[in-house]
């Protein structure tokens, strides 16, 4: 079969790798559709896989065309999204019901190989049926937005907050359609990319602009949330939040970023500083609301880009060209 294979820092290619084969409790999915991430440029300059080579792609969609000799919950012909998520269920943090935490923590199209392909392995229950209506190419969307409803787990409602977002690619965007049903009273967008910053504004945020300083809003944000990884916006955004308020760092950042904190302020005005790391408990939630229509795929995905042109994408991503690019195999 034809994959992508991150070979080395820097280097990706497409190449002819094995075809997969399901262990017992696994099955095989033709791929329909997989979504480039930050992660994966993060795998690109050899940070989060701890081996390489690696075939990418942890954010896919699929039909089912081979299962294990254990598998009874789906069959030939079922159409599925895949949560990536693997723990390994026996430390403290996956007893505890932190499984994102785990300290033997693996991922497919991370650890092990992803739908960045023709065909993907995936464990039966890291699979979620599709109802009929769902089109499998849109529902890559899936995945990253089951990280938006882990995100706003940790937020815990935050009922009648003004929000602040840092960045309106793929992952503010989805931030953004969730404070909206969250109860947010207003919902403010941060982006030095106008054409993306746009968008925002066609889905309904409250204002759009370049800096915080054009919002005139003193006081701050009872939510800020960086969705960019970016230091200077993570920088900026910490010192946004208002009294009693809370900065999520929701966005990934290099290894190396670093910020400064205000410790007195901190205590002074008992501002929360948190993360949310990738999936938790979030996938099925974020399988229902795709299915509800939360999300608009034809605004969200900006481009569907062959499988051979697995590189050229993420180069186009990397330039922030776009907003969802999926690679179809």
């Amino acid at each position: 079969m034809r994959a992508a294979v991150i070979e080395a820092p820097g280097k990706v290619t497409v190449a002819t790798v094995a075809d997969p084969t399901p262990g017992p409790r696994e099955v095989v999915v033709d791929v329909a559709a997989c979504g480039l991430c930050g992660t994966d440029l993060h795998i690109l300059q050899g940070e989060f896989a701890p081996t390489l080579p690696i075939v990418p792609g942890h954010e896919f969609a699929g039909e089912v065309v081979g299962v294990g000799s254990d598998v009874t919950e789906l069959a030939v012909g079922d159409r599925v999204a895949v949560d990536p998520s693997l723990h390994c269920h026996e430390c403290r943090y996956c007893r505890i019901g932190r499984g994102n935490l785990c300290d033997n923590w693996n991922a497919i199209g991370v650890s092990v190989p992803g739908g960045a392909a023709e065909f993907a392995v995936a464990p039966v229950a890291n699979c979620v049926k599709l109802p009929e209506h769902v089109d499998v190419a849109d529902a890559a969307l899936i995945e990253p937005l089951s990280c938006a409803v882990r995100g706003y787990d940790v937020l815990n409602g935050n009922l009648g907050a003004e929000v602040l977002i840092y960045g309106s690619g793929t992952m503010g965007l989805m931030m953004l359609e969730l404070a909206k049903r969250t109860g947010a009273t207003s919902v403010d967008m941060l982006d030095v990319n106008a054409e993306r910053l746009s968008t925002a504004t066609t889905l309904g945020c409250s204002r759009s602009a370049a800096s915080a300083d054009e919002l005139d809003q003193p006081r701050g944000w009872d939510v800020v949330i960086d969705a960019t990884g970016n230091q200077a916006a993570i920088q900026d955004g910490l010192g946004r939040v208002a009294k009693a308020g809370t900065f999520l760092q929701f966005g990934v950042s290099d290894y190396a970023t670093r910020a400064t904190i205000e410790p007195y302020k901190i205590y002074n005005q008992e501002i929360t500083i948190t993360g949310s790391m990738a999936v938790l408990h979030s996938y099925e939630r974020a399988a229902g609301l795709f299915a509800s229509g939360v999300l608009d795929p034809k605004i969200f995905i900006s481009h569907r880009t062959p499988l051979e042109e697995y590189p050229k994408a993420l180069d186009q991503f990397k330039a922030g060209v776009g907003r969802k690019i999926v690679v179809v195999p």
